[in-house]
């Protein structure tokens, strides 16, 4: 919620305030925002507010949910989030937690966050064997199929998740790919309860992958860290063996963040 001076009465936000205080909203939520409960959160007019999220969305700042009435973050939204995420100072900080990790594991290790069609990594650190799997910054890759991905599915309350099912196309990208809605949903309960996903060549062959949650101050989850492997390396048991480094590494990482 905006600081209560900010906040004060209803209508008296500074006109060159309110989209900014909408696009906090809608971040803060985690989930998707109704312009009512917009209204009800700043004290600004139905109309106001109908007004600002329709230039939000027009912009790409803000895109409308799948029930046509709620607003959750845009591609420039989780852009300039990614940017901010990103700055100087933080991104040397999460670089030696992700390379200290690395080179504890011997293996690569990715961040990576939700967007709009899949997890998009925002950094690598390579491992130093020549057989590695190549899967560079910026990369999208699926919800469904990977450690990352199934990790931000399990972040999802149930009723949201369903909505994500239905309209996710389940693709087949391996023989270990799960296709079935039903399935996945086991699965993601399953993460849910351990606290970790993981991919066993359900992506690619020959890979296999361990992801765990970087969350926030209210404890949602912003980000997730993996460690990914050649199966000639290691099979999905053995990432599993590194999930105490790999847990004490997002703990650093939650609270560089959180700072």
């Amino acid at each position: 919620m905006p600081d209560d001076a900010v906040k004060a009465e209803k209508g008296q936000i500074p006109t060159n305030l309110r989209l900014l205080l909408i696009l906090e909203e809608v971040a803060q939520a985690g989930t998707p925002v109704s312009a009512s409960a917009l209204s009800d959160a700043l004290g600004l007019p139905k109309p106001t507010v109908h007004r600002l999220l329709a230039t939000a969305e027009d912009e790409g700042f803000l895109v409308r949910d799948i029930d046509g009435r709620s607003y959750g973050p845009g591609h420039r939204l989780r852009r300039l989030a990614s940017n901010t995420f990103s700055s100087q100072r933080v991104r040397a900080e999460r670089l030696m937690i992700m390379t200290a990790l690395a080179e504890e594991v011997e293996e690569t290790c990715n961040l990576a966050a939700p967007g709009r069609y899949g997890m998009v990594y925002l950094d690598r650190v390579e491992t130093h064997w020549p057989l590695r799997i190549q899967l560079p910054v910026g990369t999208q890759v699926p919800f469904h199929c990977t450690a990352s991905g199934k990790m931000f599915l399990s972040s999802l309350r149930s009723d949201r998740l369903d909505r994500y099912l239905d309209w996710l196309t389940l693709s087949k990208e391996t023989d270990r790919t799960i296709t079935d809605p039903d399935q996945l949903r086991e699965e993601v309960a399953a993460i849910r309860g351990r606290g970790f996903a993981t991919d066993n060549e359900e992506f690619m062959e020959g890979m296999t992958a361990v992801a765990a949650p970087i969350t926030d101050a209210q404890g949602r989850l912003m980000t997730t860290l993996s460690i990914h492997a050649p199966l000639q390396r290691h099979g999905v048991d053995d990432l599993i063996m590194m999930l105490p480094q790999l847990k004490a590494a997002t703990e650093r990482m939650r609270r560089l963040l959180n700072d």
